[in-house]
């Protein structure tokens, strides 16, 4: 039953730690959400079911943990919305065949080496319920993604957006987030053929389906939204209602069509109109709430099936360092040697491989639903957690290495004015 006392506990436990923590990590020049993911694991049985069992059992008893999963799913609708809302294609078409080529080549080259090292993982961290197909397919997946909202945060704190190096870092990382996700929807729809009533192919067309109509026929009703909200000035609370309405029933649309309710989520936001007036006056209404109350929740439920404790041997910890290298050598030197193919001189070239090489909440993402679907194991989806909040951690102070402040030169539009050659 639900507990409606317990739950409030929950939250405030949740809020003080996620806020604490990014506070913290503030101060070592580290992006706040990096530290809310590092207070969601601290919260499960890594550290707070490790020093007291006894506290942690009282406030996150396993089954009032469906309630915090539930308003979690809530956040993550909301933020997968939010970050498809982000993507601009004037941004990526302003630099379209090089972006094409790094981000291309950043996803397939670990996309191979996250499936060759499932030849090693598979035997050790899987079994025979789970195809060795889709196991992976997924690894594939989950070595390749790039986190388009921490990344965009970083370039801002840092103060690189603007520039060539930060501009095609954020093209990249969006054609990325795109693909990624396509191709996980397609493991999505796959692992969970099985265990659906309908059949794959009815899935796939129905699909199919739902993408036309949403291209063809949601793209028209949106650009009403839009004009609608220039005439009146304001984001109505109608037009954010209807919003949001529609943002629901495309999620409840793919979860029905067994991909995933956050598919529906991003595509909705994916092709809303880009008025830079109209994404900030969503974004204004919707973006506080989803990060500073709903995605601790979604932190705290990933860290509450996320223990180190299972990686208890000398051979387990071997294969962490195994998937670090590949994550690494994968997204990180992918990234960096397609850059420098495309025009980019080394030192530049590296920082981009440094930034796609983050991975942060998106791959939270991607590791919960291939827990969620029985794709990965418990204990591979600890050590996968953990490269993402390493991964992660790492940007800044190597990108501070590779790329400091004295070669960050803001893009001028005077013609005379150095710019990077890139494509």
């Amino acid at each position: 039953m639900f507990d409606l006392p317990l739950f409030l506990v929950q939250i405030i436990v949740i809020l003080i730690a996620a806020r604490t923590v990014g506070w913290l990590f503030q101060k070592f020049h580290q992006p706040q959400v990096v530290g809310e993911m590092l207070a969601g694991v601290m919260l499960g049985p890594s550290l707070l079911g490790w020093l007291s069992p006894d506290i942690s059992r009282y406030v996150f008893p396993a089954p009032s943990l469906v309630f915090v999963n539930a308003l979690s799913q809530i956040g993550m609708i909301l933020f997968m919305f939010l970050v498809g809302l982000e993507l601009d294609p004037k941004r990526i078409a302003s630099q379209r065949r090089t972006a094409l080529v790094i981000s291309h080549v950043s996803i397939l080259i670990p996309f191979v080496l996250g499936a060759l090292v499932a030849l090693l993982l598979y035997p050790r961290l899987s079994d025979a319920s789970v195809p060795f197909t889709q196991f992976a397919l997924f690894m594939g997946v989950s070595m390749s993604v790039t986190a388009f909202p921490v990344l965009a945060r970083i370039l801002t704190e840092r103060k690189i957006l603007d520039t060539e190096v930060g501009s095609l870092a954020i093209s990249c990382a969006a054609v990325d987030d795109i693909t990624a996700w396509c191709i996980l929807a397609g493991v999505v729809l796959l692992a969970r053929s099985s265990a659906q009533v309908m059949p794959i192919w009815f899935m796939l067309l129905g699909t199919l389906a739902f993408i036309s109509v949403m291209w063809l026929g949601a793209r028209r009703l949106l650009v009403r939204i839009e004009q609608s909200f220039i005439l009146q000035n304001r984001m109505s609370q109608g037009l954010l209602g209807f919003i949001l309405l529609l943002v629901f029933l495309s999620a409840w649309v793919t979860e029905t069509l067994g991909i995933h309710a956050l598919f529906g989520a991003f595509l909705l936001g994916a092709i809303m109109p880009k008025d830079s007036r109209f994404v900030h006056a969503v974004k204004a209404r919707l973006e506080d709430i989803a990060i500073v109350l709903l995605l601790p929740l979604y932190f705290a439920y990933t860290g509450l099936q996320t223990s180190v404790g299972l990686i208890n041997s000398f051979e387990m910890w071997s294969y962490f360092a195994v998937i670090m290298i590949v994550a690494m050598a994968g997204k990180l030197g992918g990234a960096a040697v397609s850059a420098h193919l495309a025009g980019l001189p080394w030192r530049e070239a590296t920082a981009i491989g440094v930034l796609m090489n983050t991975r942060g909440l998106v791959e939270l993402v991607v590791l919960n639903i291939g827990l969620e679907i029985g794709v990965i194991s418990p204990a591979l989806y600890t050590m996968m957690v953990m490269m993402a909040i390493a991964t992660t951690l790492m940007t800044t102070p190597i990108l501070d290495w590779v790329y400091p402040g004295t070669l960050r030169q803001k893009i001028s539009h005077d013609p005379t004015s150095p710019q990077i050659k890139v494509g």
